[in-house]
């Protein structure tokens, strides 16, 4: 059965689920009681799958009610939810094929056999699944089926089977094979890992290193990440915010492509703008940039996140930001950031997008994307850019990011705004990042762009853009 027509063995040990188990769960050596993490996988996913809820906040409602379960138990249902989220399509064609009148099947049934199909997917052995889910007769031999299942899915046309492979939506098929051409079914394996728990240094605790040490003093072991020099990727299974080291500000969860989109913002102490600061990861970044000096603005339209943001910034120290609430269109949003107006030497515009970039971590995600969503992405992207543009100041720069890996919302809204802007120009990353790093993170271009499998981060893209100096 060839690699593009199945999903991937066990994951790496090194890509893990963020974790809903305690620091101390990678020593526990007590038995999973099966009947209770099913019991609470079904209750997650069917959250999910059947009433729309996000994955994450699904799971941390199951686990918040479900206090009787190990830790080992606990990260045993996020990981097995994560992982059927993941492969959706690919596990209901296979079950479709194995499972006679599967669509007729209540849908307790058809998720009890949609999680034991995964798990199977994912390096089990079809008899312990059978066994600890309690499934016989009809159930048990569509298990031991599955193999055969997949070599229908393999049998299918190259374009019916890339998107049922990768477990994707169809329309999104043909805009990801554009992206990424012969790599398409390799970057979508990719996509479908599990993602690493990455975390970035607060540099005003200290370095790298001295993270590391202070790591390992509470159990978790840490890797340097290969590209960022300001992260680590925690080896050790541990939910990372109950950690002392957390709780004292030494880090924030970061992935390192965000890390890297930081980077291109390289921030002097002067007057810094995170225009859609969110809760505040990449402005806590770019405060360390500054030294705690000058003025880092961090504007946003949900307060919930701006108020996030504020005990974040005192958790780890930070002094210089000024966050403001903004309006979200029209005529009131420019009123509001007017005073910033041709002020600022960087602006940051991280701007929402479809998320195509992040479905190892949100996979559910990708389900509830359609074209129409894109659209209006693209559409808002122009805006904001547009928008916050109008705060550089001559010779400043403007660096736009992105969490997708389409086009149509990356370069082509750079070659929009460019056309419609031609006192601003592209500096390539390279000569922000140095050319050795910048040649690894570019593919070649002037621009950011990474993707899970040729980097291991999430898919982000950044793009530099300098205002001319005024005559």
């Amino acid at each position: 059965m060839k690699k593009n027509a199945r999903p991937p063995a066990r994951a790496p040990k090194s890509r893990r689920e963020p974790s809903a188990s305690s620091s101390e769960a990678h020593r526990s050596v007590r038995p999973i009681r099966e009947d209770l993490v099913l019991q609470a996988c079904l209750e997650a996913y069917g959250f999910v799958r059947h009433e729309g809820r996000l994955a994450d906040r699904a799971l941390d409602f199951t686990l918040r009610n479900k206090k009787n379960l190990y830790s080992n138990e606990r990260r045993a249902v996020a990981e097995r939810v994560y992982a059927l989220l993941r492969r959706q399509r690919t596990v209901d064609f296979l079950l479709e094929h194995t499972y006679r009148d599967f669509a007729r099947l209540d849908k307790t049934r058809q998720d009890v056999l949609r999680l034991a199909a995964s798990r199977i997917l994912h390096g089990e052995a079809v008899d312990d699944v059978a066994q600890s889910s309690a499934l016989a007769g009809p159930g048990a031999a569509a298990l031991a089926a599955l193999p055969e299942a997949a070599r229908a899915l393999e049998a299918l046309p190259r374009e019916k089977r890339f998107p049922l492979a990768a477990s994707i939506p169809d329309f999104l098929a043909p805009r990801l094979r554009e992206v990424f051409g012969a790599d398409a079914e390799r970057a979508l394996e990719a996509m479908n890992e599990r993602a690493p728990l990455t975390v970035r240094i607060n540099g005003f605790k200290g370095d790298r290193e001295q993270l590391r040490a202070r790591l390992e003093q509470e159990g978790v072991s840490a890797t340097p990440t290969p590209l960022s020099p300001l992260g680590l990727i925690l080896d050790t299974r541990t939910n990372a915010f109950s950690m002392e080291a957390f709780r004292e500000g030494w880090f924030e969860i970061q992935d390192e492509g965000s890390q890297l989109l930081g980077m291109l913002v390289d921030a002097p102490p002067t007057k810094v703008v995170d225009a859609c600061a969110g809760a505040g990861g990449k402005t806590l970044q770019l405060a360390v940039q500054m030294k705690n000096r000058g003025d880092l603005h961090a504007l946003d339209i949900d307060e919930r996140r701006i108020d996030e943001l504020r005990k974040r910034a005192r958790r780890d120290g930070v002094h210089n930001v000024r966050t403001q609430l903004i309006p979200p269109e029209g005529s009131e949003a420019d009123e509001a950031i007017a005073p910033l107006k041709g002020k600022a030497d960087r602006v940051l515009v991280d701007a929402p997008c479809s998320g195509t970039g992040t479905f190892r971590r949100k996979p559910d995600a990708r389900y509830r994307l359609t074209p129409e969503m894109i659209d209006d992405h693209v559409a808002r992207q122009k805006r904001l850019l547009a928008r916050f543009a109008q705060m550089v100041k001559p010779g400043g720069r403007l660096i736009y990011g992105t969490c997708s890996v389409l086009r149509e919302e990356n370069e082509a809204v750079v070659e929009d705004f460019l056309a419609k802007h031609p006192d601003f120009s592209v500096r390539p990353v390279t000569e922000e990042l140095g050319a050795e790093l910048g040649a690894k993170v570019s593919q070649g271009g002037p621009f950011l762009r990474l993707a899970p499998h040729l980097h291991n981060t999430d898919g982000f893209f950044g793009a530099i853009l300098v205002r001319a100096k005024s005559k």
